[in-house]
């Protein structure tokens, strides 16, 4: 384990679960999907376009998943290589997912008539995959849910002057939900909140955080439920899982300069929830780059799937996922297990490393030659990992010297001899296997 890692772990909260399993798995499966799949224009439709709780209840009516196959989705997660799955509970819209006993605004009470979350956390556990709930903290349809400047309902002035919302009604009800998922679906291994927004000021109003959910009592009640929970960093309490979302940090996350650790949140298209018109799919390279570029810097990443309205993942997106995979069928041990590498990193490469392996992941490919500094004499063994051919290398000694290449490696650096044709993998990877004493 490099001493970043060692350090990120060591400022864990001890009353959460152990975050092991998360740092060791290193990708996971984003899912977002509630009625927003409908309009399909984003999963802020609500209040992009400012409508009124009572008009989009009009959803409900017409949500009728008819081809969702949780059994399909847990399969396409694992033959992806990803390891856990997060899944939408209750978006910022209210929906439930499930059959909660708190609401009438709710899955079961659709056409569709089932509980789609108990469907999955079954699906999930047939194929070995953690279990994570997202849940959003935010309630829209809630008549309780104080408005602010992210509501729907933000420039109605009569609903502005008339609402009698009480926090402390919602915050019951955030609670109890979160109780009956908790409860009512087996061991949970990653609980997802989103969001606060408490630096925020309209001036009529203003954001909410930590006393508003009773973000303290609600993890209390949570670890009381599933003691070895983790939990991400939404909640306003400054600890849990760092997210960044659609973007990659430049180096490992940091929180006041000490190491944390951390998920990049990222999509296939830039919308979490179906959006039909979205075509800006990510291509599966830069997909996989991402991976790669994320555990480098001790990092998982968390990449999300928007479901359609008949609970299907889109052709393109099963696509990407297939691509991916069978990336990751060759090439899984340069991720799962490893974390970021101290040696100096080659141009154009990402470095994951576990114990005395090294995985040089290949971003561009080189004429013939790849440099490594300050490994003289370190290297035992070097092979491609997708299909074990040896990779030979040479020690550089300037003294031999035979041109003027040669002349300007740095001493002390090794070459690996490469062949001119790129393998046909979506990014090659040279395994390094270093020698006991280096």
């Amino acid at each position: 384990m490099n001493e970043m890692m060692k350090e990120a772990k060591a400022q864990w909260p001890a009353h959460y679960g152990s975050p092991e399993w998360l740092v060791h798995d290193r990708f996971g499966l984003f899912i977002h999907w509630g009625l927003y799949a409908l309009p399909a224009r984003h999963e802020w439709v609500m209040t992009w376009e400012k409508t009124p709780p009572e008009a989009y209840k009009t959803y409900m009516k017409y949500f009728n998943p008819d081809l969702y196959d949780a059994k399909k989705w847990a399969k396409a997660a694992k033959q992806a290589g990803m390891k856990y799955v997060v899944v939408t509970t209750k978006h910022h819209e209210g929906f439930a997912m499930w059959d909660s006993a708190l609401t009438d605004y709710k899955i079961t009470n659709t056409p569709f008539g089932r509980d789609a979350i108990a469907e999955l956390v079954e699906a999930l556990r047939e194929q070995d995959l953690k279990v994570g709930f997202y849940h959003s903290l935010i309630d829209w349809h809630h008549p309780d849910f104080p408005l602010d400047g992210i509501h729907p309902l933000r420039e109605d002035e009569e609903a502005k002057a008339h609402r009698k919302s009480d926090i402390a009604n919602y915050r019951t009800y955030l609670h109890e939900q979160v109780k009956e998922l908790l409860t009512n679906y087996g061991k949970i291994d990653y609980l997802w909140f989103d969001f606060s927004y408490p630096d925020k000021d309209w001036g009529w109003s203003t954001g909410k955080g930590k006393d508003d959910w009773g973000s303290e009592e609600l993890e209390r009640l949570a670890l009381q439920l599933q003691p070895d929970l983790i939990f991400n960093n939404r909640m306003d309490l400054d600890r849990g899982v760092v997210t960044p979302e659609q973007y990659q940090p430049k180096g490992p996350a940091t929180r006041d300069g000490v190491p944390v650790i951390w998920e990049a949140c990222q999509t296939l298209t830039g919308s979490w929830g179906y959006d039909r018109d979205n075509l800006d799919f990510k291509s599966p390279e830069l997909l996989v780059k991402m991976l790669i570029d994320t555990v480098s810097k001790n990092g998982n990443l968390l990449l999300n799937v928007g479901p359609n309205g008949r609970g299907e993942f889109e052709t393109r997106a099963l696509h990407s996922l297939s691509e991916i995979g069978e990336w990751m069928r060759l090439h899984e041990c340069s991720i799962v297990g490893t974390g970021r590498s101290e040696l100096a990193v080659p141009e154009d490469c990402r470095l994951t490393q576990r114990g005395s392996t090294v995985y040089v992941h290949l971003f561009s490919w080189p004429l013939k030659h790849l440099h490594m500094p300050h490994l003289e004499g370190k290297i035992d063994y070097a092979q491609f990992l997708h299909d074990a051919s040896e990779v030979r290398f040479k020690q550089h000694d300037p003294s031999e010297a035979h041109s003027h290449t040669d002349a300007e490696v740095d001493p002390g650096s090794v070459t690996f001899e490469l062949p001119v044709q790129k393998p046909d993998v979506l990014v090659p990877v040279i395994e390094v296997f270093l020698k006991e004493d280096a």
